[in-house]
C-alpha cells in the first residue's frame, strides 16, 4: 500500500509529463430530469472531500450561497454548485468539496463524486465562452475517440469571484508602484485560460505600463513565441529584443504552464527570457515544482501589487 507521501509525490511528478488528475463529479440534471453531466476540478485544488455537514445559513446571502460550516476549527463558506450552474440534484446535495486556491479556502456542495482520472493536458480542449465563462475547457476522458466521455472543467476562480466579489479595486494604479522598466520594443507574453484571470492580468499590466500579448493556453503561447523567434531571426536580432518576460498560469488546456516553462528554458534561443508562473495553485509542493522546471519566480493569484513587485524584481535582475 502506498503511503500518503508516495501518493502526493506521484501526483506531483505528473507535472513533468504534461499530465494531471481530474476529480469527476455530478451536480444534477436539467429541468426535465435529464442530462446529468460530468464536471471536473483539478485534484491539486481539493483539500478534502466530506459528506455534506449541517450548514448554517448566513442572513442576507445570495441563494447560491448555502451558508457556512465549522470544519476543523475553520469557518468555511459553502456554495451551492448545482444552483450556480443551473441544474437540480436528483438525490440532494450529498458531498462537500473543500478547495484551496487563489489564497482562499471555500467549499462547493455537489450531488456525487465519481472518480479521479489521470489525463494528459492534450486531452483537454479550450471551451472559451461556454456556460457564461464558468467552463474553461472540455476534457476528453477516453482520448480522441468517437463517443468519448466528456467532462466540463469548471473555472472555479470565475465562479468564486461572481459569488463572493472582492472589496475595493482589483488594480489600483496608485498602489501598484512605478512603471516597469523594459527594453524598448519588448513585450510580456502572457498565458491564462480563465477569462476573469486574463482580464485582471491585462488591467495589471496596463497599470504597470507594460506592453503585452495575451494568449489562452500554454500551447498558444509557445506557438506565438516560436513565431516571434522566426521574426527575430529574419531581422537578425535575439529573441529577447522582442520578449522581455513570459508570464504563465499552470492549469491550461493542451499544454500546462510547467511544460511551457520547460520548453522555454530548454531552448537556447530563449535562454535570456525569464519566466514567471502566476497561478491559483499555491502551496509548497507547487512552488517546489516551479523551481524544478526552471521558472524564475512564482506568484499566487491575484494581488496586482504582488504581481507587479514580482515582475519588477525579475526584470531588474
Amino acid at each position: 500500500m502506498k503511503s500518503v507521501q508516495q501518493e502526493v509525490d506521484e501526483r506531483s511528478n505528473l507535472t513533468n509529463s504534461n499530465k494531471f488528475e481530474l476529480l469527476l463529479f455530478r451536480l444534477g440534471a436539467d429541468d426535465n430530469g435529464e442530462h446529468s453531466e460530468l464536471y471536473g476540478i483539478n485534484v491539486f485544488k481539493i483539500r478534502e472531500i466530506v459528506a455534506m455537514p449541517e450548514v448554517t445559513a448566513v442572513a442576507g446571502s445570495s441563494p447560491q450561497m448555502l451558508g457556512v460550516v465549522n470544519l476543523r476549527g475553520q469557518i468555511i463558506t459553502v456554495l451551492d454548485l448545482p444552483a450556480i450552474v443551473g441544474v437540480k440534484p436528483k438525490t440532494g446535495l450529498n458531498i462537500m468539496l473543500v478547495t484551496e486556491f487563489a489564497r482562499t479556502t471555500q467549499a462547493f456542495a455537489v450531488e456525487s463524486v465519481e472518480e479521479i482520472v489521470r489525463l494528459d493536458w492534450s486531452q483537454v480542449l479550450t471551451a472559451e465562452g461556454a456556460a457564461g465563462g464558468m467552463v474553461t475547457s472540455i476534457a476528453r476522458l477516453d482520448g480522441d475517440v468517437n463517443n468519448t466521455r466528456l467532462a466540463q472543467v469548471l473555472d472555479v476562480e470565475t465562479i468564486l469571484r461572481k459569488m463572493v466579489p472582492t472589496e475595493g479595486k482589483d488594480v489600483d494604479p496608485e498602489t501598484i508602484g512605478p512603471k516597469l522598466k523594459m527594453k524598448p520594443g519588448t513585450i510580456i507574453l502572457a498565458a491564462d485560460d480563465s477569462v476573469v484571470a486574463r482580464s485582471l492580468i491585462e488591467k495589471g499590466l496596463e497599470a504597470m505600463g507594460a506592453p503585452f500579448v495575451m494568449t489562452k493556453s500554454g500551447k498558444e503561447a509557445w506557438e506565438r513565441l516560436l513565431h516571434i523567434a522566426d521574426q527575430a531571426k529574419a531581422e537578425g536580432v535575439p529573441v529577447d529584443d522582442k520578449v522581455a518576460l513570459v508570464l504563465t498560469d499552470l492549469e491550461m488546456p493542451e499544454m500546462d504552464g510547467f511544460t511551457l516553462t520547460r520548453l522555454v528554458k530548454q531552448d537556447a534561443r530563449f535562454s535570456k527570457i525569464p519566466v514567471v508562473i502566476h497561478s491559483s495553485l499555491s502551496g509548497k509542493t507547487n512552488e517546489d515544482h516551479v523551481k524544478g522546471v526552471g521558472a524564475d519566480a512564482y506568484v499566487a493569484k491575484f494581488v496586482a501589487e504582488d504581481l507587479a513587485a514580482t515582475i519588477r524584481q525579475v526584470l531588474n535582475k
